[in-house]
């Protein structure tokens, strides 16, 4: 793309926004180096890289690349066998770690897509990592334990300084040296630890004049006595460097072997700062990505300039390429005709650069070639080109280029010039344009182009609206009526005399009257046509909004009426099983009592039952009263028959036919028992499945799946419920033992089951399954 145009269109603008989300120099080097791309492939594999690292952001609400140093020419001198300072392995350090953080979030899971494959070409090295920071803590300290050496070399400058210091301290203490001293200190002098001596004392301290102060009446002096212990000291500290300088030549040799592919990691990182940075500024914008083709078609909705404010910008439709390839926009100056040339090459730019646009979801674009844009006034003083000659200089140069892969945006075409003759010209290089089979968008305020563009196909008008009442452009782009400059009704407003008017309205010819006033009545046409529109439409979301009101408070109601519903008979559940326990607890006791006779034994258990199932009946009678149940109750029921019983809210199936007193045999599971025929309602059969590949069953496993009851990932209090659920059927069922089964885990879920069959009555015991049972995840108990 020709470099004019990218800043004429203000891409260089866009670039500098994305740089402020970089996190690199190098990053920066790469976006310097960011450039439209006319292939297809190419610019929807950009556009994909920003969706993933969009995506990305959104899940982990951070970029993951962090800053990194340039380091190419470090690692390059690697190879020539030379030494790196600690500083320089610190940043090597610092770049392997953010390598290496990158490829873990890139490939997070089952990542697959193109982030994930420059992921891969990433270098993880987390032990060279470490060594490096184990060994060096900043660029001017190495760890003590960098090495055994450097370790033993450290504490010993440790013994022998604190030696030095306890010899000088007393000679500072002692009443002898004391007088000879300007100051009680010990001072460093050339790296030797020196006193401060009175010049006139010199011959009373023995030792090496390392400095003296300005005035001369100070001697700083190293007492012999020390002097042993400094040449120690200085020999330790050369043992130091000496030591220090094979451990940074280790650490570059531990490098080595990795320049070349950490090279490309740098590479690499500085590619995916780029792209983050793109989806970070595509998040600030609001923007989108746009679907791209390459058949010169566009379609840009609710598009909005990324460079102008936000919260001011009018959204604007436009599209172009499929009905017509040549838009004449025509309108008022300040109207927003240039805005919406500039977006439409802006977004193309920026979707060919792999960047989202601020716009709607459904907003299409293509690749170019090449784009074209002679905006604004380019008049140049250095060539002495007016306005015209400049504007024309270009235009000529887009003629000799232009093709039906090219984009081309006109400025106010053909003017700067007699209105008549420039008119002419923009005609014929707009007609010029078209058979080129460019797609074109150009800004008039010609009323032959107009015109021009009614009575040629491929050829369409667009105009700017403008609202003469309040003398300000709305920024309102229509496409299929052109504009009218709106210039008469300005000035009356203005406050331009009326005669005036009227007389410059003498001055238009008869046709030019005509054209405006079919502009003028079109234009109230379409106003009128969309202020009816936009009624239809909000009385339609209004209505929408209220079925949809009424739709959520139905759903709200359905959801109260069902959760009544189940509890009411969740509560009879638990109230039959009670009762029917009472009762056989009760007649238990009855045949306990041995002094009874046999027939009153035997009344009294009947009279119990009978007192039990009217109790039942009438909690039946409650509940589906309060259920509001409308399924008929069945007239009869016959074995086999599936059915569900309202009072414990479960599915059976029919053993018995009703006997004489209306009551059903019926089983659920492994619990049997006889229930009024009130209380069931019949089931709708599944259709048969067709028969799949045959296979066996064993009874010993069907039987044994209703002795057990799985509790594997269900929470403490949960599990408990269900357990006392499962104990009140197997009782009823006269089971006496069953099985728990809550897995090993962590124990937790187990320690809570046996707490809880700790203090249910109807446990006789509990304990661990054997060999087969399932160990330790399962609880076999014995009830009463």
């Amino acid at each position: 793309m020709n470099a004019r145009v990218l800043h004429t269109l203000e891409y260089d603008k866009i670039l500098e926004i994305l740089k402020t989300h970089l996190a690199s120099a190098m990053g920066e080097e790469e976006a310097n180096a960011l450039h439209p791309v006319s292939d297809l492939a190419a610019a929807e594999r950009m556009l994909q890289e920003t969706e993933e690292a969009e995506s990305v952001y959104r899940r982990t609400g951070r970029t993951p690349i962090e800053g990194f140093p340039d380091m190419r020419d470090t690692l390059r001198r690697i190879h020539a066998a030379l030494t790196l300072s600690a500083g320089e392995l610190l940043q090597i350090a610092q770049c392997l770690r953010v390598s290496r953080s990158a490829r873990e979030v890139l490939q997070d899971g089952d990542a697959q897509g193109l982030l994930s494959v420059l992921a891969n070409r990433l270098s993880s090295h987390r032990s060279v990592e470490e060594e490096i920071t184990r060994c060096i803590l900043s660029e001017d300290e190495i760890a003590d334990n960098a090495s055994p050496a450097l370790a033993r070399i450290r504490r010993q400058m440790r013994l022998t300084n604190e030696k030095m210091r306890e010899k000088l301290n007393n000679m500072i203490k002692s009443p002898t040296y004391q007088k000879y001293l300007q100051e009680p200190i010990i001072t460093v002098r050339n790296g030797r630890f020196a006193l401060p001596v009175k010049a006139e004392h010199r011959a009373q301290v023995q030792g090496l004049i390392h400095d003296a102060s300005g005035s001369g009446q100070t001697l700083f002096i190293e007492p012999a006595a020390a002097v042993e212990l400094g040449n120690e000291f200085r020999r330790l500290q050369s043992e130091e460097q000496t030591e220090i300088g094979r451990i940074l030549a280790g650490l570059t040799a531990l490098v080595d072997p990795y320049a070349d592919e950490l090279l490309g990691s740098l590479s690499v990182l500085a590619k995916l700062d780029v792209i983050f940075a793109k989806a970070v500024m595509s998040r600030d914008m609001r923007a989108i990505r746009p679907e791209l083709n390459e058949d010169g078609s566009l379609r840009i909705v609710q598009s909005r300039h990324p460079l102008l404010q936000k919260e001011t910008v009018v959204p604007v439709d436009v599209w172009l390429g499929e009905d017509f390839t040549t838009l004449i926009i025509t309108g008022p100056n300040t109207g927003g005709k240039t805005v919406t040339l500039k977006t439409v090459g802006l977004f193309s730019l920026m979707a060919m650069s792999g960047m989202f646009v601020p716009a709607a979801l459904g907003t299409r674009l293509s690749v170019f070639d090449e784009v074209f844009a002679d905006i604004g006034d380019e008049q140049s003083i250095e060539q002495s080109l007016s306005t015209f000659s400049s504007h024309m200089t270009n235009t000529v140069r887009i003629l000799d280029q232009a093709d039906d892969h090219s984009l081309v945006l006109l400025d106010e075409l053909g003017a700067g010039t007699d209105p008549v003759e420039g008119a002419a010209l923009a005609q014929a290089i707009l007609e010029a344009l078209y058979k080129q089979g460019a797609r074109t968008m150009a800004t008039t305020h010609y009323s032959e182009i107009k015109a021009f563009a009614l009575t040629h196909a491929g050829m369409q008008n667009a105009s700017m609206e403008f609202d003469v009442d309040r003398l300000c452009p709305t920024y309102h782009l229509h496409i299929g009526i052109p504009g009218k400059s709106n210039a008469f009704e300005i000035s009356e407003r203005l406050g331009l005399r009326k005669d005036i008017i009227e007389r410059a309205g003498e001055f238009l010819e008869k046709k030019d009257v005509a054209f405006e006033d079919v502009i003028a009545g079109a234009e109230e046409a379409r106003k009128a046509a969309e202020l009816a529109k936009n009624t239809a439409l909000d009385e339609q979301h209004k209505a929408e909004s209220i079925r949809a009101s009424l739709e959520k408070e139905k759903q709200r109601l359905d959801a109260e009426k069902t959760e009544l519903r189940q509890k009411a008979r969740e509560d009879a559940r638990k109230v039959v099983v009670e009762t029917r326990q009472e009762m056989e607890t009760l007649i238990k006791s009855l045949r306990s009592v041995k002094d009874l006779d046999p027939k009153v034994l035997e009344r009294a258990i009947q009279n119990t039952r009978d007192a039990m199932r009217k109790s039942e009946e009438k909690l039946l009678e409650q509940v589906r009263m309060r259920t509001e149940d409308t399924t008929p109750v069945p007239k009869t029921v016959a074995p086999g028959d599936r059915v569900r019983v309202l009072s414990i809210d479960r599915e059976a199936n029919v053993l018995k036919a009703p006997d004489s007193r209306g009551e059903v045999q019926i089983q659920t599971g492994v619990m049997k028992m006889k229930v009024p025929l009130t209380d069931l309602r019949p089931v709708e059969k599944k259709k048969q499945q067709p028969k799949e590949t045959s296979m066996k069953i064993s009874l010993h496993d069907a039987e044994r799946s209703f002795l057990e009851l799985d509790l594997r990932g269900k929470m403490v209090d949960e599990a408990c419920v269900e357990i006392d659920r499962f104990i009140d059927d197997a009782s009823l069922a006269g089971i006496s033992e069953i099985s728990i089964i809550h897995g090993k885990g962590t124990g937790a879920l187990r320690a809570g089951v046996q707490a809880f069959l700790k203090t249910n009555p109807r446990v006789k015991s509990y304990r661990i399954g054997a060999y087969g049972e399932g160990d330790a995840g399962v609880t076999v108990v014995t009830l009463k």
